[in-house]
């Protein structure tokens, strides 16, 4: 659609020109809002600390609050997300790499989740468990709300790149006022391909107590891709397929028990165990396309997919308040993840890897990642100030460990401490001015095969914002970065064939940010609202796990420069939002690598435009909902991890519409019917693996990870 391409990049040019900078800025004492007794969500007003109580009332959707927009849960529950990318792909500045039901990879501004903080209902889940796939298990329809800080804006929050909070549902959140019980079944259909089931309980135990009891499983079928046709490089059809990536049936259950005890007003503890588990016969490499499976798999004499488990165990014990000046919010979890691959199977292979049988690999692989820790946020007001304050602790072990059938294993084991503090001060020195200044610590003991040491430092960070008018707002931030050398992956050894690298220097780096929004009412009933946000991100000693085979190292400074626009209406029964995004990365090398000097992030993508519309027609009951994303191409360059032979990356246009029936004869009863990519596009998402690479073994790989092609979905739900 040239004219869609036109219009938005015209209405996003004339909006970045206007304001001249900057979004909504999710103000940092908004973190620490306690949310125990009431459900809220962010203000459209001037004010970036109010928020506004709402009238309580029962739905199954997820809230998604960005540090540039908000989407409610109504329209996110249209779309019958099955994948974390259906929630957040359409928000500035954030994508969802991977089509995988292993690989649900967030990037934000081009930075992948291992350069995030990632939590689920406070829980730690930065276990870099295997390169091919991402850090975030889970299932979309479990979660209550997400909370992303794009860009590091606050020294609360520890992401290098940004911060992701999960929070799975509750009962006190979907029992209304004076329900003592309720329930929700729920049944979906995908004609490409797969079909779930949940169902959940919850209810009181008593005036004070609650308890939520839920279940989903999905099974997953192989789907189809854009056009039908698995093509290469070239085009062509690759031989021997039939339109489906195979490498992806399998089956995902996620169990959720959470228990709430209002010890007060004031007070709540939440008690919660998650149980995930996603099992199939998967492809070995679950971020490459299938074009790359049955290469290796041909070259190599082995089968295409593999019996794979993942396990995902987490307990969280939280505690929220809210006193007369105070609030506090802390956190104590165990998180466990575990990897296991049956690689039996090699037994029967013929071929040679590096001058060893490959039939040496026969055995069983496993890796498990535990990670346990607390923290706690407060903030205070006294009298202008507004302090937040708070520590974090995390203690993450990591073991390898190969059964094989030759009677040889092998096993390793690595492990890191991080510690936290830091206090943040909001000044409102007069009624338009406000001013932020913050300083953190962190401390991280490494112990690990490349480095066995400790990296410490104290951050610094300092915003000011000025409200202009009642409709207009600005904020000017700079934030200092911090982030030590990692634990190695899990999965291929927990750094068993690491090399050593004492020299291996910290993370660090500014974040600086400008800002502008712009809130107000034309007409009665009727919201404009309109910002926009300039970063720019240095990264000095920026770390690359693959400088050398094994060697991790320091390879220079990354700079990254972008903008995020959007512009959104709401009038009567229609909302609009649109949004534009661009992150552009480059390195600037020191001299021992000097063949690396100007590459970019592999994960970063063209210019994205999104577009969302959600029509109400209250009379017939009926929810509509269309959105498109638009993807430029991205020219070919130097860039880091991405393809050897050809990294250029094809721009891409999908549309995505849905509907949603709650007929007033069936209290309780909600029908959801939606087309996923209408035109069954042929496309990869850029945050996946894309392009040609050469390998000294399996010749030229195409690694496009294909999107699902034409997807019809159905959803029948109800409520008692």
């Amino acid at each position: 659609m040239p004219f869609l391409n036109r219009t938005g990049y015209l209405l996003c040019s004339l909006s970045l020109t206007a304001l001249t900078s900057a979004s909504v800025y999710a103000s940092d004492s908004k973190a620490s809002a306690i949310t125990a007794n009431k459900h809220t969500v962010a203000a459209t007003t001037s004010s970036q600390d109010e928020t506004v109580e709402l009238e309580k009332v029962q739905v199954w959707g997820t809230e998604v609050t960005a540090s540039s927009v908000s989407l409610d849960s109504d329209s996110l529950a249209i779309r019958q997300a099955d994948h974390i990318s259906d929630l957040l792909r359409t928000l500035p500045g954030v994508d969802v790499g991977g089509a995988h039901s292993l690989n649900q990879r967030i990037t934000i501004r081009s930075m992948d989740d291992k350069d995030l903080d990632i939590r689920i209902d406070g829980a730690n889940q930065n276990t870099y468990m295997y390169h091919h796939m991402g850090n975030l298990q889970i299932h979309a329809d479990i979660l209550e709300s997400v909370d992303i800080e794009v860009g590091k804006n606050s020294i609360i929050n520890g992401g290098l790149g940004g911060t992701v909070r999960f929070r799975t549902k509750s009962a006190e959140q979907l029992l209304n006022p004076g329900e003592q019980f309720g329930g929700r079944v729920q049944a979906g259909y995908n004609s490409n391909s797969g079909s779930n089931i949940a169902a959940s309980g919850y209810g009181k135990l008593g005036d004070e107590v609650d308890v939520l009891l839920y279940h989903n499983r999905v099974d997953r079928d192989n789907y189809k891709v854009g056009g039908g046709k698995i093509k290469d490089a070239n085009g062509d059809e690759v031989p021997g397929t039939d339109g489906k990536v195979e490498g992806l049936e399998g089956t995902q259950d996620d169990t959720l028990v959470k228990f709430g005890w209002n010890v007060s007003d004031n007070q709540r503890l939440t008690l919660g165990y998650e149980r995930y588990e996603d099992d199939g016969d998967y492809s070995y490499r679950p971020d490459m396309g299938l074009a790359t499976d049955l290469a290796i798999a041909e070259s190599l004499d082995a089968p295409l997919t593999w019996p794979t488990t993942f396990g995902r165990d987490t307990i969280t014990l939280n505690y929220d308040a809210s006193f007369d000046s105070s609030t506090v919010s802390a956190s104590i979890y165990d998180n466990t993840s575990d990897l296991e691959r049956d690689e039996t199977a090699w037994k029967d292979s013929t071929a040679v890897i590096r001058g060893r049988p490959a039939a040496d690999n026969a055995g069983t692989i496993e890796g498990e990642a535990h990670i346990r820790g607390a923290n706690v946020l407060a903030a205070t007001s006294i009298a202008a100030h507004t302090l937040a304050y708070g520590l974090e602790y995390t203690q993450y072990n990591t073991d390898y460990q190969a059964d094989y059938l030759s009677g040889v294993s092998q096993s390793s084991d690595e492990k890191s401490t991080a510690k936290a503090i830091y206090l943040q001060d909001r000044w409102q020195v007069l009624q338009p001015l406000a001013i932020t200044a913050g300083i953190r610590y962190d401390s991280v003991d490494l112990d690990t095969n490349t480095v066995d040491d400790n990296f410490s430092d104290s951050t610094f960070g300092l915003g000011l914002e000025y409200q202009l008018s009642d409709s207009i707002s600005t904020r000017l931030s700079q934030t200092q970065l911090f982030k030590a050398p990692e634990v190695a992956e899990v999965f291929i050894g927990a750094g068993i064939n690491d090399t050593e690298n004492p020299d291996l220097k910290a993370e660090t780096g500014t974040n600086t940010e400008a800002n502008l929004q712009y809130s107000d009412e034309l007409l009665a009933g009727t919201t404009f609202n309109a910002g926009a946000t300039l970063f720019q991100t240095e990264i000095k000693d920026y770390i690359y796990d693959y400088a050398a085979r094994s060697f991790k190292d320091n390879v220079g400074d990354m700079t990254i420069q972008g903008s995020e626009v959007y512009v959104g209406l709401t009038a009567q029964q229609l909302s609009a939002l649109l949004t534009f995004s661009r992150a552009a990365s480059d390195l600037d090398a020191t001299n021992e690598y000097e063949a690396l000097d100007g590459a970019r992030i592999d994960r970063q993508q063209g210019n994205t435009l999104s577009l969302n519309l959600d029509y109400d027609i209250p009379a017939l009951n009926l929810a509509l909902h269309w959105d498109v994303l638009n993807v430029d191409d991205l020219d070919a360059g130097t860039d880091l991890d991405g393809a050897t032979a050809d990294n250029a990356k094809d721009g891409y246009q999908v549309h995505n519409v849905s509907a949603r029936w709650t007929p007033s004869e069936v209290d309780g009863l909600s029908i959801t019917v939606g087309v996923d990519n209408v035109f069954d596009e042929f496309y990869a998402s850029q945050s996946s693996r894309t392009g040609t690479s050469v390998h000294p073994l399996f010749g030229d790989l195409y690694l496009l990870d294909y999107e699902p092609g034409r997807n019809i979905k159905l959803t029948v739900a109800y409520d008692f």
